[in-house]
């Protein structure tokens, strides 16, 4: 057996509220009574909820240097994170990673975007500025959305405009750092509208050992979101939300190819997504039908000014994917029992410069979730059932097509012991599909064959959990234990011809125990301004390969976030955040040598500190506020992925308007 690493990890559970104000939530809710919806695709109270749940709230967000859900998630702790300098970051929960390029049901922890697929795993692509909340249900999700959501389900919760605001900022840092947005929100007659649009620049940073790391700049990056609809009667709107992102000239300095600096990236991402939410005046009945389409654009471009000897002419290579789908449910509120049935499809096609095919993804599926309380509502049960069919065609240049289909079962207990303590324990299932070039590919490249295997069955997983939530007088705390078993991995297989092909096999267990905690002391202390520290953890007991008894690589088994928030509701707040991410086992590509060599790459530590002053508030003129941002406070020299290192220390500050 390999050796049991114990790690500490963490979620930033901070929900601090700033107060009522247009941009930022307007009331504060009890930890318990906070409404939720991922978990079971409607609104329902935190405490009904069997699986550990996480939510990060519009100040949460706020009060982050972050700027995009990469960089926000990898200040929270979840796991261990592959962040790069070209706008390129997936995350993980529980030892699964999000895919960042290509069809993103091949990911093993899902991106929802308001309750349906992202369309990508590359959450460097979602900017934060129009976001009103993310949910974090960690462990299998694959009974609400399907595959992918082995480690866990992030929903990102665009903003509704509630009231009429409009927003203008500006600000510089180090770098040559430059940020400016611009935002309004409406509501009137019905209507409402919020939307955000943002552009950034940045010229290459210092690491922390003070060295330039040439060729990370950007000369431009671009967010735009946008939520806006029309109600017509309560409890009944058709909405759309936009939205977009891109970057031009994105610096890829290389890993392996260091001395290749012109080499850069342009990135882009869109989506649009038409939705109706409707329910009858009594409540017990709600609906929702949706239709969303985008795509997903990633170019890498290799200038010949400074290629390697050899290499005397521009080269480029290319991923799009092109993502539509639907979403039909209703559900039911039959007293004791409430049940949520309905029908997903999504449909993918996908097209490589590194592979000559062009392929098609088409995944309809039916589900039915189930929710039944006893003794006055204080012991809840959950229920799901979901059947996904698949279909997958090699369009170009084969003609190929093979079908599969998965059947996915759940089942969860919250017990609501005293109105402060809950106690869950859930069973979960999670799949990964095997991809159209996985099981119908055959084609050749640079004189070696790839041929994709029909008899190829999906990743699966197994998951078994339980926790409590306790929230009291400021207090907030959840502990959670979890035990994983992951069956099927499809690797990479070569055959007797020299030919290219995969198959199932390998299989690995990952345990664990993830804390959170954190305490007003403004509530016992009789304060008239927040001051709340927080610590949350993941303590990872076994990640290890079942065939070698190894740890698995990529995955960090000692991290933790920790940091204090002063605030005092209304016009200033400050916020220190520490990161430790422990040490973990990844492979050294640029040895040069196949299998490539597994090194550990270090821990380390990053602090940021950000605070807000607003010096000026006017019912006529509007208010403005000065920002103030410290990011890796320390100056760490650090890196998320190997021979990629990160900035070093750096300053921001910014000024903004609101009316």
């Amino acid at each position: 057996m390999g050796r049991k690493v114990y790690g500490i990890s963490a979620l930033m559970l901070v929900t601090a509220v700033i107060g009522p104000d247009v941009w930022c939530s307007a009331a504060e809710v009890s930890v318990m009574d906070e409404v939720v919806v991922t978990a079971g695709r409607i609104e329902q109270p935190k405490k009904d909820v069997a699986a550990n749940i996480t939510i990060v709230s519009r100040e949460d967000i706020e009060q982050a240097s972050a700027r995009d859900v990469g960089d926000l998630i990898a200040q929270l702790g979840l796991g261990h994170i592959q962040k790069y300098p070209s706008s390129l970051t997936s995350i993980s929960i529980r030892g699964f990673r999000t895919d960042t390029h290509g069809n993103d049901l091949q990911g093993h922890v899902l991106v929802l975007l308001d309750g349906r697929r992202a369309g990508t795993g590359n959450v460097a692509k979602l900017l934060t500025k129009n976001i009103e909340r993310i949910e974090i249900v960690r462990g299998p999700g694959a009974v609400q959305y399907g595959s992918s959501g082995i480690g866990g389900v992030v929903n990102i919760i665009t903003r509704r405009g509630t009231g009429n605001s409009a927003m203008v900022e500006a600000g510089a840092g180090s770098f040559g750092e430059y940020e400016g947005s611009v935002g309004a929100t409406m509501a009137n007659s019905g209507f409402d509208f919020a939307g955000t649009l943002t552009f950034q620049t940045m010229d290459d940073y210092d690491t922390g050992a003070g060295e330039t790391y040439a060729n990370t700049g950007y000369d431009l990056k671009t967010g735009i979101s946008v939520n806006t609809g029309y109600s017509f009667a309560e409890g009944n709107r058709v909405g759309l939300v936009f939205t977009g992102f891109k970057v031009d000239e994105d610096g890829n300095p290389g890993y392996i190819d260091t001395v290749d600096l012109d080499d850069y990236t342009d990135k882009s991402n869109y989506s649009v997504d038409l939705r109706y939410d409707g329910r009858n005046a009594g409540k017990t009945f709600q609906w929702m039908a949706r239709y969303f389409f985008g795509r997903d654009e990633n170019e890498w471009y290799y200038p010949s000014a400074s290629n390697p000897d050899g290499w005397d002419f521009d080269t480029s290579s290319s991923n799009e994917t092109d993502q539509q789908g639907a979403q039909l449910q209703a559900s039911g509120d039959f007293g004791m029992a409430t049940l949520t049935g309905g029908f997903d499809w999504v449909k993918y096609n996908v097209e490589n410069t590194w592979t000559p095919e062009e392929t098609e993804y088409s995944n309809p599926a039916l589900f039915v979730l189930g929710k039944g309380g006893l003794l006055d509502d204080r012991l809840v049960l959950t229920a799901g059932l979901r059947y996904d069919w698949y279909d997958v065609e090699v369009v170009q240049p084969a003609g190929r097509d093979e079908s599969e289909s998965h059947f996915t079962p759940s089942i969860g207990l919250a017990w609501l012991v005293i109105d402060t303590l809950k106690l869950r324990a859930q069973y979960a299932e999670g799949f990964v599909m095997p991809s159209a070039e996985q099981l119908a590919a055959d084609y050749w490249n640079w004189g070696a064959r790839t041929v994709g295997n029909p008899n190829l069955d999906p990743e699966t997983s197994r998951t078994y959990e339980a926790g409590l939530d306790y929230a009291e007088s400021g207090f907030s705390g959840s502990l959670t234990y979890f035990m994983t078993d992951f069956d099927d991995k499809i690797t990479t297989s070569y055959q007797a011809d020299g030919s290219q092909s995969w198959v199932n096999l390998g299989s690995a267990s990952i345990d664990g125990l993830e804390l959170e905690l954190a305490y007003d002391l403004g509530v016992p202390l009789n304060l008239a301004w927040e001051l709340k520290p927080y610590l949350n953890m993941t303590i990872l007991t076994r990640y290890e390969d079942d065939e070698t008894g190894e740890d698995l690589p990529y995955t960090s088994g000692n991290t933790f976030s920790a940091g204090l928030v002063m605030a005092d509701g209304a016009d200033w707040f400050c916020r220190f955040n520490m990161l430790y991410t422990g040490s973990q086992n990844v492979y050294d590509w640029a040895f040069g040598a196949f299998p490539a060599p597994v090194v550990e790459m270090d821990s380390f530590v990053v602090a940021d500190l950000v605070g807000n002053y607003r010096f000026f508030k006017n019912e006529k003129y509007g208010s403005w506020s000065v920002r103030g941002e410290v990011r890796n406070l320390f100056d760490e020299d650090y890196a998320y992925v190997l021979g990629n290192p990160m900035p070093g220390i750096s300053v921001f500050a910014g000024l903004r308007w609101e009316y």
